[in-house]
């Protein structure tokens, strides 16, 4: 059976390290210097390790508690997060301009999850060309864009690129003459380069 490190241990762990002192992290934590004690050996039974080197002038870490320290502090800090996290509604406005096709799958349930968690939010989703999402970026009408839009004003935080993927339905023979394609309007650089990979 997996074992799980206690926050509440962890907690008592870094107070300790912090305060250099169980006496001290005992009153920084409200609790008695014994029960303090026992839930460090509690943890270092759960580790497996002495994590703590004890003396009459305090307390510092051994090998493996130097190791186990910065795994606590984030295990706490994550902690924190979630708490704040999921306690705090989105407010505000949002525009996102992006690609038709990735409209019409799986969006349409997303923003109704969105808008049944977060009802004080307001996302606005614009579909379309590329010219107009970089106008309506401009304008300051679209703030996230999730498409291939050139000559923005800056460049993008981030970006993802994906292959291309061939599909080809049931019955349908590659080597036909025409070959019949699904394609989007002329304007879409998908088309281009379908068009020219197919030339």
């Amino acid at each position: 059976m997996a074992k799980d490190l206690e926050t509440a241990l962890l907690r008592s762990f870094v107070t300790a390290v912090r305060a250099g002192s169980i006496s001290r992290a005992a009153t920084a934590l409200g609790h008695t210097q014994p029960a303090l004690s026992q839930q460090l050996r509690k943890l270092e039974s759960a580790v497996g390790r002495p994590l703590l080197h004890r003396s009459p002038s305090g307390v510092s870490l051994t090998r493996a508690g130097e190791e186990l320290l910065p795994y606590a502090e984030r295990i706490l800090s994550l902690s924190a997060q979630a708490l704040t996290a999921t306690g705090r509604a989105l407010t505000g406005r949002c525009g996102v301009g992006l690609l038709e096709d990735l409209a019409a799958a799986q969006l349409p349930q997303a923003l109704a999850d969105l808008a049944r968690l977060h009802p004080g939010a307001t996302l606005e989703v614009l579909s379309l060309s590329g010219v107009t999402i970089r106008e309506a970026y401009h304008a300051g009408r679209v703030q996230l864009v999730l498409d291939e839009a050139t000559d923005l004003p800056a460049p993008p935080r981030w970006t993802v690129r994906r292959p291309l993927v061939w599909a080809v339905g049931q019955g349908v023979d590659p080597a036909a003459d025409p070959l019949p394609v699904v394609l989007f309007t002329g304007t879409c650089a998908w088309r281009t380069s379908v068009v020219e990979t197919l030339d």
